[in-house]
C-alpha cells in the first residue's frame, strides 16, 4: 500500500511555471511507476506524463512534450511535475499515480493521490 499527496497547484498566468510535487507514504515510491494525469471539467481524465521505477525512462502525452518534465527523487519518496509555458488548457485537477509498470492509461495504476487543482489563465 501506498498513500500519495499531490501538492503545488495554483493560479498561473499562460505562459507561466509551476511545480507539482506528489509525496508518498508506506510503501517506498522506489516500488512503483508512477504517473500524472489531470482531469479537466466535463471530461475524462487523461494521460500527462509517466516515469520508470529507476527514472530511466519516461513517457509524455503529445500535448505536454517539450513543455512539461516529470522526475523523481526516490531517496525522498518524491516524484515531480515541471510544468512550463503553461496554458489556459492545462486547467485541470492533476493527479498523481502508482502502479507496477510504466504506462499511459487509468487502469494501469493502482494508487491514486487526491489532485491538485491547476488553474491557467489567459
Amino acid at each position: 500500500q501506498v498513500q500519495l499527496v499531490e501538492s503545488g497547484g495554483g493560479l498561473v498566468q499562460a505562459g507561466g511555471s509551476l511545480t507539482l510535487s506528489c509525496a508518498a507514504s508506506g510503501r517506498t515510491v522506489s516500488s512503483y511507476a508512477m504517473g500524472w494525469f489531470r482531469q479537466a471539467p466535463g471530461k475524462e481524465r487523461e494521460f500527462v506524463t509517466a516515469i520508470s521505477k529507476s527514472g530511466g525512462n519516461t513517457h509524455y502525452a503529445d500535448s505536454v512534450k517539450g513543455r512539461f518534465t516529470i522526475s523523481r527523487v526516490n531517496a525522498k519518496n518524491t516524484v515531480y511535475l515541471q510544468m512550463n509555458s503553461l496554458k489556459p488548457e492545462d486547467t485541470a485537477v492533476y493527479y498523481c499515480a502508482a502502479g507496477p509498470f510504466l504506462g499511459a492509461t487509468t487502469p494501469m495504476y493502482d494508487y491514486w493521490g487526491q489532485g491538485t487543482q491547476v488553474t491557467v489563465s489567459s
